[in-house]
């Protein structure tokens, strides 16, 4: 995501060897800083990284991204003693670390762990992913730390559509930028493919159980071989396991027993099982299937998600090993018998080929920044429906890559009420991690919008106020900053405040915002302009972070126990943001007593809310208090592992604008290379 305004002037750089970290880019003194970074040199080491040679004003994001030439992707491996045995190659610049290289590295030390959140944004986003970036690019080009930074694979939705693509910005940046934003290495499409596979053995299964007997159902799923013998497929007996069937020849059971066995009875009403693609489609929200004639008029309204939003990519997002991830997917819900009983993948008998043709996307993708230091791409859950994280295994994997003294970066989505909420309350439980350090990312120009700034609107020109000199504006936007990182320091983590500098942005303004976040508690306020200069902007945070991390003594706290009840841990994430009570739908009602009556109270949340403000109303900005947070309904990802409410109304497949982002992307026919990538 492009941070600032874009030129195209002529960019060059060169490789050298990084012996000592140059001095930062701050527009605030930090003098205090001096000893620290004299004691970091002592601990360099030579290693190759590339040395951006940087030009103000800042060009396009593809325009630096198409001037360099990517390292070969077994460098960056070999500069994190990666064995050649542990990953594929996926080309020059890509790669596929497996599995095996946990396993192999499993009695290693980990390194420190350090989230990025950042405050409640406005529709441009205020540089999560750059900032991420920067950050990393600082510690391992300049402090000389060993560092991985951990991303989502964005989806081609916003690439295509009104947001452009999530590779960081300016001169901190993951490249090849084009790979990163389009295909990568597949896993998208996998999941959309798996996610289909479902949705088509879900309709089959409704429209062969209409028109059959018990036993001609019975016969089908366990047809007899060639000599007239019955076996059930190994994924039978965990149908067999949950209807407390104790036999494993198919021949034994009783007529009740079969037609438990073969009926599963699914009500075509309760599956919330969709189809999903991975671009923007409207029109592909609400669709009526089985319209053909051989379908015997066995209509069904349903409609279609972004590949992202499935469930699949937030198993992906979850999973801690092949057979984890295994278990994860069979134990999707996709629905209720009209008994009232959950409905799973493995009821359906496909778990187990949900798994193969996810095998591949289970391993993350290596890739590298402008200058030379490694990342670790994936999985991409929508952060304001899923829990919006990187994968697990990824994190897992980096922390032992980088070893005891290293650092791990990783993003969490939209502001840290959502996405940071999620990395601890979710992705911690599930991985068993905690982090020293949490970063929030905040600008200038969103404090002035929470401050009580106009509008901002993607697309349109900001509006003077953004741009000009107002501290009393920024002063009062501060609010929501300071709730934020009350939120998270809660979590019993060191608080690190990363400025995000823009152009116009003025030192009185950025002293305004450093003043309000150390009093609110934060370990350190650091303007950053890795944009406009690469690593070297974020030195000072990099040393920032990594006093944080040393210092941190407190254990990790979660904000609710899970088996405190379904709306016990609403109301607790509810109070987070400010609410005085929750409200439920009666639709909410009737599905949290159906959730616990099933067994899943015990699920941590996922709130699904607008990313643009603390209540449930996008034009309340600041941090608002007082109001009363409604639940339109609440659904669960079993397979994932967590109930998630719906806080107002949320899409699942986003539309395009008038003039989608697909209007300046194009192929340069002399090069070869991706131009009007944003």
């Amino acid at each position: 995501m492009t941070l600032s305004f874009h030129y195209f002037p002529v960019i060059r750089f060169k490789r050298r060897q990084i012996l000592h970290p140059l001095p930062p880019v701050s527009p605030l003194p930090r003098d205090n800083n001096k000893k620290y970074k004299n004691k970091i040199k002592k601990m360099g080491s030579s290693k190759t990284v590339r040395r951006l040679e940087v030009t103000s004003p800042v060009p396009a994001d593809i325009d630096i991204a198409n001037s360099v030439e990517p390292l070969h992707i077994s460098q960056i491996a070999e500069d994190l003693n990666l064995s050649s045995k542990h990953y594929d190659l996926y080309g020059k610049y890509k790669a596929k670390v497996l599995l095996s290289a946990l396993d192999e590295l499993e009695g290693s030390d980990n390194g420190y762990y350090v989230v990025v959140g950042g405050i409640t944004p406005t529709p441009l986003g205020e540089g999560k992913s750059t900032t991420t970036v920067g950050l990393c690019q600082a510690l391992g080009a300049f402090l000389d730390r060993k560092v991985v930074t951990c991303l989502r694979q964005p989806s081609q939705g916003p690439t295509f559509g009104i947001k452009g693509g999530a590779a960081g910005g300016g001169y901190s940046q993951v490249i090849p930028m084009d790979e990163f934003n389009l295909h990568l290495t597949g896993d998208i499409h996998a999941i959309t493919a798996a996610n289909n596979l479902l949705a088509a053995a879900i309709d089959t299964r409704i429209f062969h159980e209409a028109s059959q007997s018990d036993k001609a159902l019975f016969n089908r799923l366990c047809p007899p071989n060639k000599e007239g013998k019955r076996k059930f497929a190994d994924v039978m007996l965990r149908r067999l396991k949950k209807l407390s069937i104790e036999k494993d020849n198919p021949d034994e059971l009783t007529p009740d027993e079969v037609k438990r066995f073969a009926r599963l009875d699914i009500d075509p009403e309760s599956v919330t099982w969709r189809r999903v693609m991975d671009v923007n489609d409207r029109f592909l929200r609400k669709i009526t299937i089985g319209q053909g004639p051989d379908e015997k008029g066995m209509t069904r309204e349903t409609g279609f998600d972004i590949s992202v939003a499935s469930e699949i990519m937030a198993v992906l997002a979850l999973t801690t090993s092949l057979a984890d991830m295994r278990e994860r997917l069979g134990k999707m819900v996709i629905g209720n018998s009209k008994a009232g009983e959950p409905i799973t993948a493995d009821d359906l008998g496909i778990g187990g080929a949900l798994t193969v043709l996810m095998k591949d996307a289970i391993n993350p993708t290596l890739m590298q920044t402008l200058e030379g230091t490694p990342v670790l791409v994936h999985a991409g859950p929508f952060a304001n429906i899923a829990h919006g994280n990187s994968s697990v295994v990824a994190d897992k994997i980096a922390l032992k890559l980088v070893g005891k003294g290293g650092f791990v970066v990783t993003e969490a989505g939209f502001g840290a009420d959502i996405g940071t909420e999620k990395f601890m309350n979710i992705k911690c439980r599930y991985s068993g991690l905690a982090p020293q350090c949490a970063i929030i990312v905040a600008t200038i120009r969103a404090l002035k919008m929470h401050g009580g700034g106009p509008e901002v609107v993607a697309g349109k020109p900001l509006d003077h106020a953004y741009l000009n000199e107002n501290v009393g504006l920024v002063e009062a936007g501060c609010v929501n900053l300071a709730r934020h990182i009350e939120n998270t320091k809660a979590y019993g983590v060191n608080v690190v405040v990363a400025i995000n500098k823009f152009a116009t942005d003025t030192e009185a303004e950025m002293n305004a915002v450093r003043s309000a976040a150390i009093k609110a508690g934060a370990f350190d306020a650091v303007v950053c302009s890795h944009h406009a200069h690469g690593g070297k902007g974020a030195v000072d945070l990099g040393i920032a972070v990594q006093k944080a991390c040393e210092s941190q003594k407190d254990p990790m706290r979660f904000l609710y126990p899970l088996d405190s009840g379904i709306k016990a841990k609403i109301e607790a994430i509810a109070k987070s943001y400010g609410a005085s009570d929750v409200e439920y739908s009666e639709q909410a009602e009737k599905q949290i007593e159906m959730y616990t009556k099933q067994g899943f109270s015990n699920l941590p949340i996922c709130m699904a809310k607008t990313q643009y403000s603390f209540s449930h109303v996008p034009s309340q900005k600041g941090a608002p208090s007082g109001f009363v947070l409604p639940i339109r309904d609440v659904r669960a990802s079993i397979g994932a592992g967590f109930i998630y409410p719906l806080v107002g109304t949320m899409s699942t497949m986003p539309g395009l604008p008038t003039r989608p982002c697909f209007f300046d992307i194009d192929i340069d026919l002399a090069t070869g290379n991706v131009i009007g990538l944003s």
